[in-house]
């Protein structure tokens, strides 16, 4: 093998490296695309920023549609089949059954309406997203009772949320949120007031 022919070798294999580098750091991006119509749409109906439902998502199932949860999740939004009939009802959809939520579309749809009313029930608060997110992952009466504790104060919110696994949850949302578009903040930039949290 010639000089020249390691040389391109080299180059070849570092170009694929850093192709799949980048893939890998816009991950998200890429799976936000694939259902980027089923995420405005919901947006647009029920006036839920489009990156926060795709945010939600990323922390569920990394965009995979057909995922459960051991608790009885179902789909991309990891919806449980009690709030999706709350959802269903709601928007009057005949005939509905929890299979329905492994359509991408109607999981969206529902995990969004459930998102939604979480945010309008926090509304009063400077911040409703941390609120909204503990609701969505923990319950409304957990989130009651750590802003019960806390008074209407994010930071100290957060700090209330007495389930590890909920703070976590909330922080990397809010962190993937903010990042949108910008994924190497989510590594460089590690100030929590400046990521929103």
């Amino acid at each position: 093998m010639t000089r020249f022919s390691k040389r391109i070798i080299l180059i070849l294999t570092l170009m694929a490296i850093s192709g799949m580098g980048l893939l890998w750091l816009f991950r998200f991006e890429l799976g936000y695309h694939r259902y980027r119509t089923h995420i405005q749409a919901a947006a647009d109906r029920y006036k839920v920023p489009p990156h926060l439902i795709a945010s939600v998502i990323w922390q569920e199932t990394r965009f995979q549609p057909y995922r459960r949860g051991l608790a009885g999740e179902i789909g991309l939004m990891q919806i449980m089949p009690g709030s999706a009939r709350e959802w269903a009802k709601a928007e009057q959809v005949a005939d509905f059954n929890s299979l329905m939520l492994l359509d991408p579309q109607t999981n969206i749809l529902a995990g969004t309406w459930y998102l939604a009313r979480a945010l309008q029930r926090w509304s009063d608060h400077s911040n409703p997203l941390p609120y909204a997110l503990a609701e969505y992952n923990a319950g409304h009466s957990n989130a009651t009772r750590w802003n019960r504790e806390a008074a209407p104060d994010p930071d100290a919110f957060m700090q209330a949320i007495s389930f590890p696994a909920t703070r976590n949850y909330v922080r990397r949302i809010l962190a993937r949120f903010h990042a949108v578009g910008r994924p190497w903040k989510l590594w460089f930039d590690r100030d929590p007031k400046r990521r929103g949290i």
